[in-house]
């Protein structure tokens, strides 16, 4: 394996050159540019891995977890053809998924998790009898890096040259050799294209019926059966579950199909208006749907929807009608689907839509090949555009959370200051805390990330005992959290800094700031494709040579998915996962810099898209633009006003005063005297024309005489 660390090591090695020396510089220039080449080339291999140089015994990462033991378990019983019930196996594929192929899963479904000791929501691994690799994108490769034992290659997706599971695969087996994975826990279009991708080779990809990481896994905990189900009253959903299932009936017609299976936990969950506690931070109830023009069918864990009056919600007691709904127990969809086929023509089976992976390709394999149709699922458009129920919600929604944000910051800078000893953990605690007090809480959307210093360089870094930071003065601190509320779903980042910043987390600071206005501010015709928008966030760090390697925006779900399709806005994606943006869209805009072992910065507003009438073509081409419905104060010490244009600075005092008069009222509301003063420390109006600071300075002294006597009188 090689060394990050070796690449450093080498620039002093290396004897500078000089004058008298030109055939040395020479030699060293070229010496230079082959160690160069071989870097490169270990890191296109998955080879260049943080400690794990084979000369000394380097000190691992903290978070390192050693799954030698299971490797040769999962080795041994892939030669075992009893176990296996198939002829032995030379690979086997491992991906993140459940059989929902949900982004965030239960501890039951952490095989990934299990057998590589990375933790992220995304990657998939392969494991032949030699080799073991992991690949994931740029959001994680810090992070596998540090939890991946040396055992390890780490295929570093979104680097030019790093192969494809497939290229991977032709490179490392022999003709003849047999590829395993479970069909239940791998989407079909990942499925097929891995299929298509090795039919010219002479390598086999077996479906097999056994789950080889459970045959191997010590302490399998089993899933949780305790939280049951619960209706989403009407005045959260807006539209009754009755006519959404009409409105997809209707779209199925227009496929000519007639019934779709639904796998995607959030879509049944928006579907039915019925909410679970089955998958961590995510409300869904771990279920399969079947809808026809003439029935509706659920299958569930039955005595899960005993309570809290979901059975009557549902019309489960009326029998097969149009407006009714038949529970099946979970198991029984591998028997009942295939029966309820053979009466139908086409069958619409979902297919992958950025973050919805679509049908599994055992629940594909149910339905004969001439009467698949595999589409897009519809339910994925119908809930991205939220209704006008859902919108206030969500904004209503955005104004605890961002009332809950304020109290939280005023509280860390007070302990702060008063020398309490602080760590990442605890202040996850405090913030899980503040945001679970807010009324129609319903605990948090995703592990809130909090990063000090060089664990902030992590994008999705999560503290865990053997990594926790205590905090000092002396960095960045990065916290992304959001909740989950019966009426909307949060996902706000802010960074901050408890000490004097330098010049350099300043700089880095205001240029993610200047992108996250930038893109906030554009106004833009409504045929735009997404990736478009991705320049405005990314300019300002692009024109000094840097940029991020995750998106900048993802949609939001309503009580639902804090990551949800169609929506990804990247300058990489492009063809047909492009998508427009439609009027009720809600999406993040999270622009970031990250220094490696350094510190982290990252802003993240979520946006509402609305439409621009007064800006409407003659043609009748309209114009869409945002609203941000995330109205958290940003940390003016970190702002190097010099680098902000006009624009900037008029976007930003705009967007405090939202944040005084809205949040300033919400607070009141709680009774948040803490939270209150030091929102409104954070929102004073900034000077736009510098050659007028100042006449402003008078003005605005009375101005602000005048605010600290209105804040004294509305809290005596």
């Amino acid at each position: 394996m090689w060394s990050i660390v070796g690449a450093i090591f080498l620039l002093f090695i290396i004897s500078p050159v000089t004058p008298e020396g030109n055939n040395n510089s020479t030699a060293n220039r070229e010496k230079y540019a082959k160690y160069v080449e071989q870097y490169l080339r270990a890191r296109e291999r998955g080879e260049l891995r943080k400690a794990c140089s084979t000369r000394g015994a380097a000190p691992q990462p903290p978070s390192r977890v050693n799954t030698t033991a299971r490797l040769i378990a999962l080795r041994e019983v892939m030669r075992d053809e009893i176990q296996l019930k198939e002829q032995p196996i030379d690979a086997y594929i491992i991906t993140s998924y459940d059989e929902h192929m949900t982004e965030y899963t239960s501890d039951y479904d952490k095989r990934r998790e299990y057998i590589s000791g990375f933790s992220g929501t995304y990657g998939d691994v392969i494991v032949t009898m030699k080799k073991a690799a992991l690949w994931t994108d740029g959001r994680y490769h810090l992070q596998a890096d540090d939890q991946l034992n040396c055992k390890w290659l780490l295929m570093r997706e979104g680097n030019q040259n790093v192969p494809t599971k497939a290229n991977w695969l032709r490179s490392e087996l022999k003709p003849g050799s047999r590829i395993g994975v479970d069909p239940k826990l791998i989407p079909y279009s990942e499925f097929n294209e891995l299929s298509y991708q090795l039919q010219d080779t002479k390598l086999e990809l077996v479906k097999l019926t056994t789950n080889l990481i459970d045959l191997i896994w010590v302490n399998h905990t089993a899933y949780q059966k305790e939280k049951d189900a619960f209706v989403l009253d009407i005045k959260y959903s807006g539209k009754p579950w009755l006519t959404k299932v009409k409105e997809l009936r209707d779209e199925l017609n227009q496929y000519k199909a007639d019934a779709m299976v639904v796998t995607a936990l959030d879509e049944i969950a928006w579907l039915l208006n019925v909410r679970g506690r089955d998958i961590p931070c995510n409300p869904f109830l771990r279920s399969y749907a079947i809808v026809s023009h003439t029935y509706v069918r659920l299958f569930v864990d039955p005595t899960k929807l005993l309570k809290n009056n979901v059975t009557k919600h549902l019309n489960a007691e009326y029998g097969i009608t149009k407006s009714s709904l038949i529970v099946h127990d979970y198991e029984d969809i591998w028997t009942v689907l295939p029966t309820m086929t053979q009466a139908w023509r086409v069958v619409l089976l979902p297919t992958t839509c950025v973050f919805s992976a679509g049908a599994s390709q055992a629940i594909v394999d149910l339905i004969p090949e001439e009467k698949r149709l595999l589409e897009q699922s519809p339910i994925t458009y119908f809930k991205a555009k939220k209704n006008p129920t859902e919108i206030m919600g969500m904004q209503n929604a955005h104004l605890r959370d961002a009332a809950a944000l304020c109290r939280f910051f005023a509280h860390l800078e007070l302990r702060f200051s008063q020398g309490d000893e602080l760590d990442e953990m605890k202040i996850v605690n405090i913030i899980d805390e503040f945001r679970f007090e807010q009324i129609l809480s319903l605990g948090n959307s995703f592990n809130t990330v909090v990063g000090f210093g060089a664990n902030g360089a992590q994008p999705h870094y999560e503290p865990s005992p053997s990594t926790n930071a205590t905090i000092f003065d002396n960095n960045t601190i990065v916290i992304d959290s959001g909740g989950q509320y019966y009426d909307g779903t949060t996902d706000v980042t802010r960074t901050t800094h408890l000490g004097e910043p330098t010049e350099e987390h300043k700089r880095a600071y205001t240029r993610v700031l200047m992108g996250l206005i930038q893109f906030s501010s554009l106004v833009f015709p409504g045929h735009m494709k997404m990736s478009v928008a991705d320049v405005l966030a990314r300019q300002p760090l692009w024109e000094i040579g840097l940029d991020y390697m995750h998106g900048t925006g993802h949609g939001v779900g309503s009580f639902l998915g804090v990551h949800e399709s169609p929506i990804l806005v990247h300058y990489n994606n492009f063809g047909e996962n492009d998508e427009i943006f439609e009027p009720g869209y809600f999406l993040s805009n999270e622009p970031g810099y990250y220094k490696e072992n350094e510190f982290g910065v990252r802003l993240e507003n979520v946006l509402e898209v609305v439409e621009k009438p007064w800006l409407k073509h003659s043609s009748g081409q309209s114009f869409y633009g945002f609203r941000d419905v995330t109205l958290v104060p940003f940390e003016p010490k970190l702002i190097d006003f010099q680098l902000l244009n006009e624009n900037h600075k008029r976007w930003l005092n705009e967007y405090n005063k939202r944040i005084r008069i809205l949040v300033g009222a919400e607070l009141k509301r709680q009774n948040r005297t803490a939270g209150f003063y030091w929102m409104m420390d954070r929102t004073k109006y900034i000077p736009v024309n510098s050659s007028n600071l100042i006449l402003l300075s008078i003005p605005l002294l009375c101005v602000q005489i005048i605010v600290v006597i209105y804040i004294r009188l509305a809290f005596t």
